[in-house]
């Protein structure tokens, strides 16, 4: 792990910035963000809840379509998670669930010994497409499998 110390024993500890810094604003509550005018009305926030999670549903299926087509699809589903959490409360709890893993993956991605073992296994990897692509190449030349004839 990168410590940034050349020190052995020593180790660097990152600093939790899921809403609890005294320096920047507040923590805010999990709950609803609507304005006060409609939460004050039971069926205006009825809707209003309604209508956030049509508009998050649109995003995150948007998202969930450029999984499978040209698109970033993970950015979408989170944005579409972030507009729900504007609302509910199960979402801003999936969201800082989400917002921590992946500061952790984030940690573990700059570890030497990680970062190392990535390069060696893209490299292997790169070696064996190399390999397979120049015995196809040096048994059919530049013909699509599609168009050999039996040989």
């Amino acid at each position: 792990m990168n410590t940034g110390s050349n020190k052995p024993g020593e180790a660097a500890v990152a600093e939790d910035r899921t809403g609890t810094d005294d320096e920047a604003a507040p923590a805010q509550a999990l709950g609803s963000r609507a304005p006060e005018f409609i939460k004050a009305r039971r069926a205006l926030h009825l809707s209003w809840q309604v209508g956030v999670f049509i508009v998050g549903l649109a995003v995150v299926a948007a998202g969930a379509a450029m999984l499978v087509l040209p698109g970033p699809g993970w950015v979408v589903i989170f944005g579409g998670m972030a507009i729900w959490a504007t609302e509910f409360v199960w979402a801003q709890l999936v969201l800082r669930w989400t917002k921590r893993k992946v500061t952790e993956a984030a940690q573990r991605a700059l570890d030497p010994k990680v970062r190392r073992r990535n390069i060696i296994l893209t490299s292997v990897g790169l070696v064996i497409v190399a390999a397979v692509a120049g015995v196809y190449l040096w048994k059919f030349g530049l013909q699509l499998p599609w168009e050999i004839e039996d040989q």
